[in-house]
């Protein structure tokens, strides 16, 4: 599909949201979400408090802005590693690689949202916290997928359905990170992918 050129108006407005998110997240993180105004983000991105408000309506809308567009990015670099060429076994293996590197390479946002997902508003936390966890569920079914054509191959066992081995591949991936998170030096997150892999194709039981 050809993609349609932004005209210079389109991309500088574009740039202006960009710089807002930015400031925002640099202040959410450092202050919290409840500690930080409008009127901080509006002086930190240097634009005049009226600019913000034409791309957001009030503090939540910035929030979830914020947080819907990292969770973008997230999705769109994971995505097109599973997608990548290879076998079931390298998609896994890149894809454990490239969710620890996404993770460890956005740090204020992870921090932040961490902190917050349980803070903020209800108004925001009603909405946004159910469009996450659907958005994360039509995402395991992706990862799923990959499940789903090893077992076809003949390269993984049918020990159960696709979509519990994505679930439970990625709750392993997520306990490392959390605990790499929490004490980075005492849980060191494993850099060879082949780790988590192999606990979680092995196990523990002798063959």
């Amino acid at each position: 599909m050809k993609k349609t050129k932004l005209s210079r108006r389109e991309r500088e407005k574009l740039r202006q949201r960009q710089e807002m998110l930015a400031a925002a997240l640099e202040l959410f993180s450092e202050k919290g979400y409840h500690n930080v105004t409008v009127q901080e983000i509006a002086e930190k991105a240097e634009f005049a408090i009226g600019t913000l408000y034409k791309f957001f309506q009030n503090k939540e809308d910035l929030y979830t802005a914020l947080v819907l567009e990292q969770c973008d990015n997230f999705e769109s670099a994971l995505t097109k590693v599973l997608e990548a060429p290879g076998t079931e076994i390298e998609k896994l293996q890149n894809y454990v690689q490239g969710r620890s590197e996404k993770f460890r390479n956005n740090l204020p946002f992870v921090r932040l949202f961490l902190a917050e997902s349980k803070g903020i508003t209800f108004n925001i936390k009603a909405g946004l916290d159910e469009t996450i966890r659907k958005r994360y569920r039509d995402f395991l079914e992706k990862l799923a997928l990959v499940f789903e054509s090893g077992i076809r191959n003949k390269r993984f066992r049918n020990i159960a359905s696709p979509y519990q081995l994505a679930v439970a591949l990625d709750s392993i991936i997520d306990a490392f990170l959390l605990l790499w998170l929490e004490a980075p030096e005492r849980y060191p997150y494993p850099e060879d992918p082949d780790t988590i892999l192999d606990i979680f194709f092995k196990g523990l039981t002798p063959p």
